[in-house]
């Protein structure tokens, strides 16, 4: 393919994927009523612990903001409904540069990157309320705290996105390794300064500053990081074999 059918590929793609992502939001915007519950819980979990006797109740203080917060988490909703088909058109555009072994993974990558997304979502589920109870109780109990809807709901969603795409980090370093781009030894050398760097991001994106919630989010990029090194050395030791034969 030339230069300018590669960019026509490109952008067919994106079209798909932004086709899929207009009606994954539309899905959003209308389940919108009950998700809303869903997101608030850990705000409320987190309100029953330093203040049983509040509501957890958000407020909103624009009037343009309700219509704000429902369209955000609209998209975000539609992010996760139309994952796979996103990842699809993804693999879709640089599959022609594979060799015909590679593409068979097609399938389980599109299915697996929709789980471990969904996984990172769960698993920030879980830490939210934590890292809620650390930072609304920090200034001590003569502070009460009144989060607005767009405010709570833009720190639950960045987050939840955040740890939903740290959890993709296997499936990109196995990707790299069964297309030769990186290899296990290569891995394991980089070992330590990907231990630095997983710190890094995990300090920018938990909620708060403590180290067991830093812990709960670095935890789990290190054993996928291990993981991705045995990946890499199964995926070579089956390739020499493949060569012998």
């Amino acid at each position: 393919m030339t230069l300018f059918e590669h960019l026509a590929e490109l952008r067919s793609r994106l079209f798909r994927a932004l086709l899929a992502l207009v009606v994954g939001s539309a899905v959003g915007y209308a389940v919108f009523p009950w998700v809303l519950a869903v997101l608030v819980d850990p705000y409320c979990q987190a309100l029953a612990v330093l203040r049983p006797e509040d509501s957890c109740n958000l407020i909103a203080l624009r009037p343009l903001e309700p219509f704000s917060v429902r369209m955000k988490t609209s998209v975000v909703i539609g992010l996760f409904v139309a994952g796979p088909v996103i990842f699809y058109q993804l693999w879709r555009f640089i599959t022609p540069g594979l060799t015909r072994t590679e593409r068979r993974y097609a399938l389980p990558f599109v299915v697996l990157s929709q789980v471990m997304f969904a996984l990172g979502i769960g698993f920030a589920y879980l830490v939210i309320p934590q890292g809620l109870k650390i930072l609304l109780g920090i200034a001590g109990p003569d502070v009460e705290t009144l989060l607005s809807a767009n405010e709570y709901l833009s720190f639950f969603l960045t987050t939840s996105v955040a740890f939903g795409l740290v959890f993709e980090l296997p499936l990109v370093l196995v990707f790299l390794a069964l297309v030769g781009v990186v290899k296990s030894h290569l891995l394991r050398a980089w070992r330590p300064y990907a231990v630095v760097i997983i710190l890094i991001i995990a300090a920018f994106v938990t909620p708060t500053s403590d180290a067991v919630t830093l812990l709960l989010m670095a935890g789990p990029m290190m054993i996928f990081y291990e993981f991705s090194i045995l990946a890499a050395r199964l995926i070579e030791r089956s390739r020499r074999k493949r060569e012998v034969a």
